[in-house]
């Protein structure tokens, strides 16, 4: 999900017009007339002035105060909230439709919105997990980035994409992904139980019949063994839908049987 696109042109207004000021107190880069000329700037430039602010936040309220832009109310207020801003190494783990999921120090899990371009044009779902050097920032109520991210060709192994994925999933149903850095903003919700339908007594029958499967070839062993793990992680997906340990428990043997039975096609395709 991104910004409108006229939040999206507020917000780099807003954003030019505060680090044009950096640069004019700190002289950082010469010659820069106007927010229009430091918008066309290379990214390189502007990730100088960047990191000169979030080391000084003192300059978003010297800004708010000089008011040179003559912003209204709203809109320094807006930038204002910036001092809240989060400057951190993130793992950009998995694009939803929501926002795409960041996860920062100490396993914190936020839910991020793309600017003009959507992160997942910007970071290809199947380049993730990514470690990316980036500023996470309050806006209207969500979270954004400051649009200068800066990623590391790091490729990541299978121990660390399923800690990422069990951090994840730990947020996600514990309701612990951060949606928000302006909690004044966000509204508390009444808990509601959800009754979901049971589907275990069909399950337990699938498991019993399946039990009952004897292969007579090798590819048929390695795919009755797949089915019988899938239909076991499925009854843990609804007799303990809360157990990680046990859930993971479940995903690493189906990953044990599909491996397996990867191994029987890759026989079968050489015979």
């Amino acid at each position: 999900m991104n910004l409108s696109p006229e939040d999206a042109k507020l917000f780099f207004d807003l954003m030019w017009g505060l680090q044009r000021y950096v640069n004019q107190q700190r002289g950082i880069l010469k010659d820069i007339l106007s927010p229009a000329e430091y918008a066309g700037l290379p990214r390189e430039k502007k990730i100088k002035v960047r990191d000169t602010l979030f080391k000084s936040p003192d300059l978003i309220d010297a800004y708010v105060e000089a008011n040179p832009e003559a912003l209204s109310s709203e809109e320094l207020e807006i930038v204002r909230t910036w001092r809240r801003f989060i400057k951190d190494e993130f793992f950009i783990f998995r694009h939803l439709k929501k926002y795409t999921v960041f996860i920062g120090n100490k396993d914190q899990v936020y839910g991020v919105l793309g600017l003009v371009d959507s992160l997942e044009e910007i970071v290809p779902t199947y380049a993730l997990p990514r470690m990316v050097n980036a500023v996470l920032l309050p806006f209207k109520g969500w979270i954004i980035y400051d649009g200068l991210l800066q990623g590391y060709s790091i490729s990541f192994g299978g121990g660390i994409r399923s800690n990422l994925n069990h951090t994840y999933m730990t947020a996600k149903q514990k309701e612990r992904i951060i949606t928000t850095l302006e909690p004044e903003t966000s509204q508390a919700k009444p808990a509601i139980r959800k009754i979901f339908k049971t589907w275990l007594p069909q399950l337990e029958e699938i498991a019993s019949s399946a039990s009952k499967l004897k292969g007579e070839t090798a590819l048929q062993n390695a795919a009755f063994t797949l089915l019988r793990a899938s239909i076991e992680m499925a009854k843990c997906a609804e007799t303990t839908p809360d157990d990680l340990d046990v859930l993971f428990a479940g995903e690493r043997k189906i990953q044990k049987a599909m491996t397996r039975l990867y191994n029987v096609l890759e026989i079968e395709m050489v015979d």
